[in-house]
């Protein structure tokens, strides 16, 4: 018997193209299921080990020890109290072994063992052909339609299946079996029981990598895809930046009579592509992104990560685009937030930010109108550039003398240290209510108040990792809080 278990692992690894070891494994796996309906019970852990040198194999029926406390399952667990009368070291999560009768292997229901060594082959198989195509780092795949399965498309590939959901296809893109298809490789589901690589047509992803295909200059780092943002199937922008003086990216990526951009809006079913050229200066970059419509003038707002972009009336359709098509894509490729407005919206905008830091000025400092309107024609928007700017630059404006830049120095210090004070009470009393709660101590309170994290229920509305990132605490810590804060939810 043991020879012949030998000679079917030979044959199977030889039959199969797969590592021997393999094919153990899958009898082994087969002898344990054999060995479990044998003795009548399909919920015992058992073990088989065959000896790879000589073919002679042992069955082990094994148990997971646990503590005595925590004892379900008698099939598969053995108490600590128990295990310890066999092995004095035995501790919980390690486990024990007790020998069984080993089934005969040539009375194994046959069609049963092949069943499965067969499928733990294929599934090596299928790993293997897998691992070889990932080892290429593809990420632009291209392959045949094999199949159709309720819209999406199963795509055969360098011996492999990837699935290209339709929800990853470019609207009114029809497939058929048989066609051609190139895909972006989205991500890998190992866990998948059918294709396990994932391809979409539709992320941004796609069109960088027909551009380096089309554009050797790409690859051989002349030129450089900062950025790109598509709408499949209707228009796309890219930024190029030239990393050679003497190469134009713009042209060298529209190609000879526009024949390499061409060659990438025929695969994507003739979505046009703008080509912007990528600037370090983000406004500028805007407003390359923006093109063709022309840019009159551009506010930005580091704060808010946003820019105001001003634009002619006439030339308002064009900067949104239709359905606000142009804007979005600009505001995706460059990362920023694009407010388009008229001179006459801009106008009204800026009236409105002003009455607003008007009414600051003229209730922080107690000064009129008319000073405030100064201070904001200055360029000053805030209490705190008021109260810590350098004095000079008080002194530059005409309308101030010494004492007035003294006075609105010390109002502004003064409405700041005041406003500090609220801010520190506010935190405290907090903080108080966080501590009622058990397992708080004094410093996370404050801390998680300084946050705005001000009440129980605060608590409870977050998630883990956003208290984590937000108060810098360990995750563990994090997820016992929020449980003990959503208790009284559960109750």
């Amino acid at each position: 018997m043991s020879k012949e278990v030998l000679m079917l692992v030979e044959a199977l690894a030889r039959e199969k193209n797969v590592n021997t070891e393999i094919v153990f494994m899958a009898l082994e796996s087969a002898l344990a299921s054999a060995t479990r309906r044998k003795h009548g019970n399909e919920d015992i852990n058992v073990r088989v080990e065959i000896d790879r040198e000589s073919g002679d194999f042992k069955s082990f029926r094994v148990w997971n020890v646990v503590n005595d406390t925590d004892w379900l399952s008698e099939f598969q667990e053995m108490p600590l109290s128990e295990a310890q009368r066999h092995n004095p070291d035995v501790q919980p999560g390690e486990h024990v072994e007790e020998p069984m009768e080993p089934v005969d292997f040539g009375r194994i229901g046959a069609q049963a063992a092949k069943q499965v060594i067969f499928q733990k082959i294929r599934d090596a198989e299928r790993e293997q052909i897998l691992n070889d195509f990932l080892d290429r780092k593809e990420s632009l795949v291209t392959g045949t339609v094999k199949r159709l399965d309720r819209g999406n498309a199963i795509i055969e590939a360098s011996r492999v299946e990837a699935l290209l959901p339709r929800d990853q296809m470019i609207q009114r893109e029809n497939l058929r079996i048989g066609d051609r298809v190139r895909a972006y490789l989205a991500r890998v589901d190992r866990n998948a029981k059918g294709p396990q690589l994932i391809l979409s047509r539709i992320a941004s992803e796609f069109i960088v990598k027909l551009f380096e295909l089309e554009v050797p200059e790409i690859e051989e780092g002349l030129l450089e895809i900062k950025s790109a943002a598509r709408d499949p199937g209707i228009r796309a922008k890219i930024a190029v930046k030239s990393n050679d003086r003497r190469l134009d990216p713009v042209g060298t990526c529209v190609g000879m009579r526009g024949s390499r951009v061409q060659a990438v809006t025929s695969e994507l079913g003739g979505e046009r592509v703008d080509i912007i050229l990528w600037s370090e200066d983000p406004a500028q970059f805007v407003i390359n992104a923006l093109a063709p419509a022309q840019v009159n003038s551009i506010r930005v707002d580091e704060d808010t990560h946003s820019m105001d972009v001003v634009v002619d009336e006439e030339q308002l359709a064009q900067a949104i685009g239709r359905s606000g098509q142009n804007v979005r894509l600009a505001s995706e490729l460059t990362g920023w937030t694009i407010n388009i407005m008229t001179q006459d919206q801009k106008h009204e905008k800026d009236e409105v930010e002003t009455a607003v830091i008007r009414s600051l000025f003229v209730e922080r400092l107690d000064v009129d109108e008319e000073v405030a309107d100064i201070l904001i024609q200055e360029g000053f928007s805030t209490i705190e550039e008021v109260a810590y700017v350098p004095k000079n630059e008080l002194m530059e404006i005409e309308a101030f003398d010494e004492e007035t830049v003294n006075e609105l120095r010390s109002r502004a210090r003064n409405a700041l240290l005041t406003e500090a004070i609220a801010s520190e009470e506010q935190v405290e009393h907090a903080a108080e209510d966080l501590q009622s709660m058990q397992g708080m101590d004094q410093d996370t309170a404050v801390l998680f108040a300084s946050k705005g994290i001000r009440t129980v229920q605060d608590l409870a509305d977050l998630a883990v990792d956003e208290l984590a990132e937000l108060t810098g605490i360990d995750e563990e810590r994090a997820t016992a809080l929020i449980m003990t804060a959503r208790a009284p939810l559960f109750q």
